[in-house]
């Protein structure tokens, strides 16, 4: 019987080893489109990503960043994971 190939995952090998993956950029493959950035920068108009929905008092909206927010937002969301031992969520 032969053994099982090894697939092999972009990216995964360096998070085992503590790397962060590199966060999406511009015509990388993903969906981009042409709209407003809701993050950190305010840019009136730009290329955006859809990041996940948008949830204020039961309402719903699509939310999109630019890549230089989502770089941060990855930032800033990877810190938090490094920081916190168990999830910061479930501390109080």
């Amino acid at each position: 019987m032969l053994p099982e190939p090894h697939i092999v995952i972009p990216g995964i090998a360096g998070f085992a080893r503590g790397d962060v993956p590199d966060p999406p950029a511009t015509d990388d493959g993903n969906a981009w489109v042409d709209g407003f950035c809701w993050l950190y920068c305010g840019q009136q108009w730009t290329r955006v990503l859809w990041i996940g929905p948008a949830h204020v008092a039961g309402a719903q909206a699509p939310m999109y960043a630019c890549g230089p927010c989502i770089r941060e937002l990855q930032e800033r969301v990877w810190r938090s994971i490094v920081r916190c031992s168990r999830p910061c969520w479930l501390r109080r």
